[in-house]
C-alpha cells in the first residue's frame, strides 16, 4: 500500500509549531535517559535468509512458557517465556502463506493463526480496484506453534474468476477464553473489504474451535472511502470482557468508531464515532523521516476486574506524531480527553509513531509500545520505548526497551507491531532495519514488572 498523505503541517486537531522553531527547541534540549525495562531482553526471530514486517506476539494463558510469534509466512515458539525461539513454517512448503498475521489462542490452549493470502492485488491505494484471487485464512496449533495443522480453513476466500471481486485486507482474530462468558470458545475475526467504490468493516465467528466460520456479516454502519489514505475504515480490532461482550474499534476517516455485540457476534450495535483524532496515515515526503509510510490505527483493551476500558492511537496534533489514550469506565458510551502517552516535552519534534496497547488482566496495568525517536535530534534513529500505567491510564511511565538504535531509511516497516501481557510480564514484537542493505527483521522483547507492582 502506498501512502500519499500530504498534510501533516495541517495538524487536524492543533496548531503545528514553526518547523525552525521545532529544530531549534529540539536541538537545545537534552533529555536524561529513559530507565530501562525491568529484566529487559530483546532478541531476533528471524530465520536466515527471511525478512518480515508487520508481526505478531500472542501468549498462551495456561502455559506461561508458550510463546508464539508470526510474520509472513513464517513463525516462531518459545517453550521458555520468550528468551529463545524456534522458526517454523505454519504453512508448509507450498501451502498456503501470507501477510497481515495475527495470533490468539483459544480457551482450549490452542493458538490460531489469521493471514491474508493475494494472488493479484488491486491498485496501490485503491486496492478494490482489480484485484485477483485473495482471501483470508485460519490455521490452528495445538501445541504452542510447533506444528500447524496442514489445511488452513477459508474464511472468505475469492477466486479471482468472479464478476465483482473485493479485496480482503488486514485480517484481526481474537478468542473468548472468559471462564464466565456465555459464549467462551468462540472465536472472532474481522477485516477490512475493499471494494471499487467504497470500503467497509466485515465480522465472522467461529462456534466449533476454528473448524467452519459463519458468512461473513458487513458491522460498519457507515461506508469509508475506497483509497486506504484517504478516509477509508481501516485498523479493526476486538477484545471481549468477561461477561462476553465484544467491543470493536477502527479508524473512520478522522475519528475512531466502536461498535459492541452482547450476544456473541450474531448481531452487532450500530457502529458509532467515539472520538476525533488526526488522519490515520503519515508518511512519504512529508511524513515520518526515513520511513516510507506509518500508521496510528486504534487498538482497544479492557481491565475485566474494574471494567475500564482503553483506546491507544497516534496522529500528529502537537506537530510531531505523539501517542495518546482515552479510557470509558461506563461500557464505551463517554471517553475522556486524550493523555499524551509518550513523557518527552510536547512540540519537541521528536516523532512517536507504530504503537501497540496490553491491559494486564492479572493487575489491570496498561501498556503501550511504540517507536521512539526523542534521541535524536534529527529525528532518524529509532528506539523502542515500553510505557506502563499502574493508575487507570492516567500516567504512564516510559522505559527503555530496544538494544541500539535503527535507522529505517524508507525500509517498509509495515503497518503495525504487536504486544501482549499477563502477570507482570510484557512480550513485545516489532520491525527493525538491519544492516547490510537495509533488510527488515523481526524482534522479540520482554519485560518483568512482577516485583514493580
Amino acid at each position: 500500500m502506498i501512502n500519499s498523505h500530504t498534510t501533516r503541517a495541517l495538524v487536524t486537531m492543533g496548531l503545528a509549531c514553526p518547523a525552525s522553531a521545532t529544530a531549534s527547541a529540539q536541538a537545545s534540549l537534552t533529555l536524561p535517559p529513559l530507565p530501562r525495562a525491568p529484566a529487559a531482553h530483546v532478541v531476533t526471530i528471524t530465520p536466515p535468509g527471511r525478512t518480515g514486517s508487520e508481526p505478531a506476539i500472542a501468549l498462551n494463558p495456561y502455559n506461561a512458557n508458550q510463546v508464539v510469534a508470526a510474520a509472513g509466512a513464517w513463525a516462531a515458539y518459545s517453550t521458555d517465556s520468550g528468551r529463545t525461539f524456534t522458526p517454523v513454517q505454519p504453512a508448509g512448503e507450498g501451502g498456503h502463506g501470507g501477510g497481515d498475521v495475527s495470533l490468539t489462542f483459544d480457551d482450549k490452549g490452542s493458538v490460531f493463526l489469521s493471514f491474508l493470502s493475494i494472488q493479484k492485488n488491486g491498485l496501490p491505494g485503491y486496492w478494490g480496484h482489480g484485484p485477483g484471487g485473495n482471501g483470508i485464512w485460519v490455521r490452528r496449533s495445538p501445541d504452542g506453534g510447533r506444528t500447524w495443522d496442514r489445511d488452513p480453513v477459508a474464511v472468505k476466500v475469492w477466486t479471482g474468476d468472479e464478476p465483482d471481486v473485493k479485496l480482503e485486507d488486514m485480517p484481526r482474530i481474537w478468542a473468548d477464553a472468559e471462564p464466565h462468558s456465555p459464549h467462551r470458545g468462540n472465536l472472532y475475526i474481522a477485516w477490512i473489504e475493499w471494494q471499487l467504490t467504497q470500503s467497509i468493516i466485515l465480522f465472522s465467528r467461529s462456534r466449533d474451535g476454528g473448524r467452519t466460520w459463519a458468512t461473513p456479516q458487513r458491522i460498519s454502519t457507515k461506508a469509508g472511502f475506497p483509497r486506504d489514505d484517504n478516509g477509508a475504515v481501516v485498523g479493526v480490532i476486538g477484545t471481549v470482557a468477561p461477561d462476553g461482550t465484544q467491543y470493536l474499534v477502527w479508524n473512520e476517516g478522522l475519528n475512531v468508531t466502536l461498535t459492541r455485540s452482547q450476544d456473541g457476534g450474531k448481531t452487532f450495535e450500530p457502529s458509532r464515532p467515539i472520538f476525533d483524532v488526526g488522519p490515520p496515515y503519515f508518511g512519504g515526503a512529508s511524513g515520518i523521516p526515513g520511513v516510507s509510510r506509518t500508521m496510528g490505527f486504534p487498538q482497544i483493551g479492557l481491565d475485566g476486574r474494574r471494567g475500564t476500558l482503553y483506546v491507544t492511537w497516534s496522529d500528529f496534533r502537537n506537530g510531531d506524531v505523539d501517542v495518546f489514550i482515552s479510557r470509558s469506565d461506563d461500557r464505551g458510551h463517554t471517553w475522556t480527553p486524550p493523555l499524551r502517552v509518550n513523557d518527552d516535552p510536547v512540540h519537541d519534534g521528536a516523532d512517536q509513531f507504530f504503537q501497540w496497547m496490553a491491559v494486564d488482566p492479572s493487575d489491570g496495568s496498561v501498556y503501550v509500545q511504540f517507536y521512539d525517536r526523542r534521541d535524536d535530534p534529527a529525528s532518524r534513529k529509532t528506539r523502542v520505548t515500553l510505557a506502563r500505567s499502574i493508575d487507570g491510564g492516567k500516567t504512564f511511565t516510559n522505559y527503555a526497551w530496544s538494544d541500539d538504535p535503527f535507522e529505517a531509511q524508507n525500509a517498509f516497516l509495515g503497518d503495525y507491531e504487536w504486544l501482549t501481557a499477563r502477570d507482570g510480564r510484557v512480550y513485545g514484537v516489532w520491525t527493525e532495519a538491519a544492516e547490510p542493505r537495509r533488510p527488515t527483521i523481526i524482534r522479540v522483547g520482554t519485560a518483568d514488572f512482577g516485583a514493580k507492582r
